[in-house]
């Protein structure tokens, strides 16, 4: 199932409040990282920031990122190609490990922000409160962070019933607090391990998980906010998506966000000349592996027709 499979049913949009637990983990997740991004000056300028760190920041960041938009967002969400079984299984545990929820919960929620992009129903648009000044700025930060806040549950049934009746992913789903605790200890224990030292154990933990934690977490909600506000809009979409180009490496690609909803299931967002796509790029490489089939790589034709609407 993909998104443009989805009908209107007579099932609700939500399916049940956040319990207390879940709205303390949430805040804990967001607000311990961004507290580590304060003190990463002062910490860096003290005792330096080591190879070690850096190289363990880049490979968590990148798996887990590639797991936000190769895995949660074009496999997952828009089934803008096909996976076989360990494939589908690493991207769900690899977007996991970028602690922005459980995949199905993840899935369920973007599938309801295509369905009602930019209009009542939209679970983040920073157009909600209005075209004001106060309007937008209260919107934007709404878009970007306020949104995960709300105490209603999207309803899973409703919008992910593919993913409900998947086995594995139900499974690593439920094992979600599992790979948090992945994602949080192992930069530090490879760290530890590496230098040899409680010291590079502790330096690693900062680095290549809170801060590592706090910048993924930024660039992903930045696609909600900024890419709905700032940007060219060179596709016919019905909502106010943008390609908002300085975003284009930290975010894999995402950030070409307005061909994204005028086409979502394409596999490739960055179709333009000199647009870096390295979700893309990385879909293109399971391909040639066999992993991957069935690939919505964008067809001159159909692109050609969305930018003479535009």
């Amino acid at each position: 199932m993909t998104l443009l499979d989805e009908r209107p049913t007579a099932k609700p949009v939500f399916e049940g409040t956040k319990k207390r637990g879940e709205q303390f983990a949430l805040y804990s997740f967001v607000i311990v990282p961004f507290l580590a991004f304060l003190a990463a000056v002062p910490v860096a300028w003290g005792w330096g920031l080591g190879w070690t760190d850096i190289v363990l920041f880049l490979v968590f960041y990148i798996v887990s990122g590639l797991g936000i938009t190769v895995g949660y967002h074009r496999l997952f969400t828009h089934g803008s190609f096909k996976a076989d079984r360990p494939l589908r299984i690493a991207l769900a545990i690899a977007g996991s490990m970028a602690i922005e929820g459980p995949v199905i919960r993840w899935v369920a929620d973007h599938r309801r922000h295509h369905a009602y992009s930019d209009r009542e129903g939209d679970p983040h648009s920073p157009w909600r409160f209005g075209n004001s000044l106060g309007a937008l700025t209260k919107g934007f930060w709404f878009a970007h962070i306020g949104w995960m806040f709300d105490l209603e549950h999207t309803n899973r049934e409703k919008y992910t019933p593919d993913l409900m009746s998947d086995r594995d992913i139900r499974l690593i789903d439920k094992l979600f607090p599992l790979w948090l605790a992945i994602s949080l200890l192992l930069p530090g224990v490879l760290g530890g391990l590496i230098t040899m030292s409680w010291t590079g154990a502790l330096s690693a933990f900062f680095w290549a998980s809170l801060v590592r934690i706090f910048v993924l977490h930024h660039v992903t909600w930045s696609i909600n906010s900024v890419c709905h506000m700032i940007g060219d809009r060179p596709f016919a979409a019905r909502d106010k998506s943008a390609n908002f180009w300085p975003l284009a490496v930290l975010s894999f690609g995402e950030s070409w966000h307005n061909m994204h909803h005028a086409d979502p299931t394409a596999a490739r967002h960055g179709v333009l000349r000199g647009q870096l796509d390295s979700s893309a790029r990385v879909i293109w490489l399971f391909e040639k592996f066999g992993w991957a089939t069935d690939v919505r790589w964008p067809k001159p034709e159909r692109l050609a027709k969305l930018r003479a609407s535009a």
